[in-house]
C-alpha cells in the first residue's frame, strides 16, 4: 500500500476526526524532502503535529523548534541542564522535587543531542517519502481499536510508556522509532496547553513497519467486532 491508501483505509476503519500525521527524522547529512515549506514561525513539535492532521505540511528545522525539552527528545537540540537535572519541570508544579522531575527525563526515549536537523510533518496521505511513525490523535475508542490490530496476528499485551510531558515528541515519535512498536500518550501538558487537542482526545504512535500489518487488521475486524463495537457504543 502507498501512504494515500493506508490513509484512506486508517480514516474508513477507525472514522478519524483527522488527518492521520506522516512523521520523518532528518538526520544529519540527509537531505530535507522536497516540496514541503519551512515554518515562518518558531513553533513547538507538538504544534507541527496538530497543524498537520487538519491538514497542513510543514519543516520545522532544529533552529525553529520552539521547545527545547521536545527538541532535545527528537535529537535535534542538547539536553539542557536545568531540564536534565529536573528544575524546569519541578517548577511548573507536576513533581514534588527536581529529582522526581529529573526521573523523568532519564527514563524517556531519546536521541542523540544534534544527530538530526530538522523534521518533517504532514497528513499521510500528502507525504511523498516514507515517514519514521504516524501519530494519530482521536477520541479514545479509537485508540483503543489501535490496540487490537497490533495484537491481531501475534496476541499478547501491548506496553505503553508515557509520562507528563513530552506526548508528542517522546511518547509518539521517538519512542516508537527506537522501540520499533506503538506507543500510547494521554497527552501532556505542553501540548493540551499550546494546541487545539479535545480534552476528549488521546495520541498513539505508530511506527512504520507496523502500520500496514495494522491495516490489514483493521481491515478484517471492520465489517465484523469494529462494526458491532461501534454500534453498541453509539448507543449508549
Amino acid at each position: 500500500m502507498n501512504n494515500q491508501e493506508m490513509s484512506n483505509k486508517l480514516k474508513k476503519y477507525l472514522d478519524l476526526r483527522h488527518e492521520p500525521v506522516a512523521v520523518k527524522l532528518i538526520k544529519k547529512g540527509e537531505q530535507i524532502p522536497n516540496g514541503y515549506d519551512e515554518t515562518d514561525q518558531n513553533i513547538t513539535h507538538c504544534v507541527s503535529i496538530m497543524r498537520a492532521r487538519n491538514g497542513e505540511s510543514l519543516v520545522v528545522p532544529a533552529d525553529k523548534h520552539a521547545c527545547p525539552v521536545g527538541a532535545s527528545s527528537l535529537g535535534l537540540v542538547p539536553l539542557s541542564k536545568k531540564v536534565m537535572c529536573g528544575d524546569f519541570h519541578c517548577k511548573l508544579g507536576m513533581y514534588k522535587t527536581p529529582e522526581a522531575a529529573a526521573k523523568m527525563i532519564a527514563e524517556r526515549c531519546e536521541f542523540e543531542g544534534e544527530s538530526m536537523i530538522a523534521t518533517v510533518v504532514c497528513p499521510l496521505g500528502d507525504a511523498d517519502f516514507e515517514p519514521d511513525v504516524v501519530i494519530i490523535v482521536d477520541l479514545p475508542e479509537t485508540i483503543y481499536l489501535l490496540v487490537p490490530a497490533r495484537t491481531y496476528e501475534e496476541g499478547g499485551r501491548v506496553n505503553f510508556s508515557t509520562a507528563s510531558f513530552q506526548a508528542t515528541c517522546a511518547d509518539c515519535t521517538a519512542t516508537p522509532m527506537i522501540t520499533g512498536d506503538i506507543n500510547m500518550s494521554l497527552g501532556c501538558y505542553g501540548c493540551r496547553r499550546r494546541t487545539d487537542i479535545g480534552r476528549d482526545e488521546m495520541l498513539m504512535g505508530i511506527p512504520m513497519k507496523r502500520l500496514e500489518p495494522m491495516i490489514l487488521a483493521l481491515e478484517s475486524m471492520y465489517g465484523g467486532a469494529i462494526k458491532k463495537l461501534r454500534a453498541s457504543t453509539r448507543k449508549e
